[in-house]
């Protein structure tokens, strides 16, 4: 057995997984976690990154005390965002968050000079106002002192890394996300960046999942108790590490990454770019082991999340297990919101904003809580309907069977509401789908596993899947 840590880091909260693995089991178990949150500065929007490297040092010096023998560390986290590092090494600033405004109306200035048509032929990516292309456009136009100053990039878990060990990298599945990448090269896009005025050299040498980055620098191996570890990158972007995870058997399944975001689509060989998937707006990241996720971002358990916070204000605290009862028993309410509506990206109130559209359209409102919620379910299971028809306009095989995982697929009820407005059977599971990429992908690198069709198996035989064939 060999003992790996995942470090999976979301935009709402982070968590540590010690797995083991001999490559014929599977065992894991969260040793550590931890809140995260965007921190507002002056009316811009932060990654405290600090406090995350802080979580993470005192997660190694537990295990630490208690005697673990770590193989290796991977750190997987969202995409798109990126800090600057100075020429003496230091990190200039905290890193953007994606749901800072200011990258408002920048599309459409970087498609002035790119149009969008030529942007998505060179990319492939989803246009979506935060991605690192409209990010680093932004930020040269309020002439960013960290930008301006910076000798290096990195994307958010390379960054981590970095802080880790010293050594800098740029991971291939989260530079993925950037709208930086050229689809075809599998590289950063020189040209584009010297179109749009921005400097190519600020990123390191591609690497990719299962690449060792270094070792604990000596003095966080001896402050942690663990010795020069390695750290891995794995595959960063979560939706990756997630996707490396799915239990299928074989080709030809899609896969919803359910948490905050829900990432739907499916994995092939090579990109999909054409005038269809433009028109459609879907996106092609790097995969493992060269594959390409072509996938959808649909705003996800964000709606969930945040109305809940607006009702914790109010003096109304509700679980998790609590709202999904709520939602079974207002089954019959008829309202419908798009999830991927622009207004509800960052509001200031979710629950009044998902009222106003709703009144805005005609449609019934909710008079408890409880119907809210069920407008939230019924909402989602109608645009991942939406989006599996789109990918069976894309890809020559059809889709027979969905894949859920992540925190998403403990919902039962959502899931065969999805499974019933799909007619298609439902898999739920794993939950921990992300943790587990990760770790795999760490195992790899140490030569327990060999290849992807190894590590889902592993999944599917440490999990338990749930199946939900529909109804009506």
């Amino acid at each position: 057995m060999k003992h790996f840590l995942a470090i999976d880091c979301g935009a709402t909260s982070g968590r540590a997984v010690l797995g083991s693995t001999d490559g014929s089991s599977l065992s894991m178990t969260e040793v550590y976690r931890f809140p995260n949150q965007p921190l507002e500065l002056n009316g811009k929007f932060y990654w405290n990154v600090y406090s995350i490297y802080e979580h993470i040092v005192n997660c190694l010096t537990k295990l630490g005390r208690d005697g673990v023998e770590l193989t290796s560390i991977g750190i997987d986290t969202w995409g798109v965002d990126f800090g600057c590092i100075g020429a003496d090494g230091s990190l200039l600033g905290l890193p953007r968050a994606y749901r800072d405004p200011f990258t408002d109306g920048v599309p459409e200035k970087v498609f002035a000079v790119v149009p969008r048509d030529e942007l998505y032929e060179l990319t492939g990516i989803q246009v979506m106002n935060f991605n690192t292309i409209f990010q680093l456009h932004a930020m040269l136009e309020e002439g960013s002192e960290p930008l301006r100053h910076a000798s290096k990039l990195l994307f958010m878990p390379d960054l981590l890394s970095y802080m880790l060990t010293g050594n800098a990298v740029c991971e291939s599945t989260i530079a993925s996300t950037s709208g930086l990448v050229d689809a075809k090269s599998q590289d950063m896009s020189v040209a584009l960046m010297q179109r749009l005025g921005m400097d190519s050299t600020l990123w390191p040498k591609m690497v990719q999942p299962s690449t060792m980055v270094g070792r604990l620098t000596p003095r966080l191996a001896a402050l942690t108790g663990l010795g020069e570890v390695p750290v891995v990158a794995v595959a960063g972007h979560d939706t990756a590490s997630a996707v490396a995870a799915v239990p299928a058997t074989e080709p030809g399944f899609a896969y919803l990454s359910s948490g905050t975001w829900s990432l739907m689509g499916v994995e092939t060989e090579h990109p999909v770019v054409n005038s269809l998937s433009a028109r459609l707006n879907f996106t092609n990241e790097g995969g493992i082991e060269g594959t390409t996720r072509l996938l959808k971002n649909i705003t996800g358990m964000w709606l969930l999340e945040q109305s809940r916070r607006v009702w914790q204000r109010e003096g109304r605290d509700y679980t998790y297990p609590q709202m999904v009862a709520m939602a079974a028993e207002n089954e019959a309410y008829a309202g419908r919101i798009s999830p991927d509506d622009a207004r509800f990206a960052n509001p200031a109130d979710m629950v009044a904003e998902i009222y106003a559209a709703l009144n805005e359209q005609g449609q019934p409102l909710p008079t408890n809580d409880g119907e809210l919620i069920a407008c939230i379910y019924h909402s989602l299971a109608d645009r991942y309907a939406e989006v599996v028809g789109m990918l069976n306009q894309l890809t020559e095989r059809p889709i027979e069977k969905l894949h859920i995982i992540g925190g998403g697929a403990a919902n039962d009820l959502l899931n065969q509401w999805t499974a019933d407005r799909l007619q298609m059977t439902v898999v739920a599971g794993p939950t921990e789908a992300t943790a587990m990429g990760n770790l795999l992908m760490q195992a790899k690198a140490a030569g327990v596993v060999a290849d992807r069709w190894q590590m889902r198996r592993l999944v599917a035989s440490a999990s338990q899947l749930r199946s939900f064939s529909p109804k009506r």
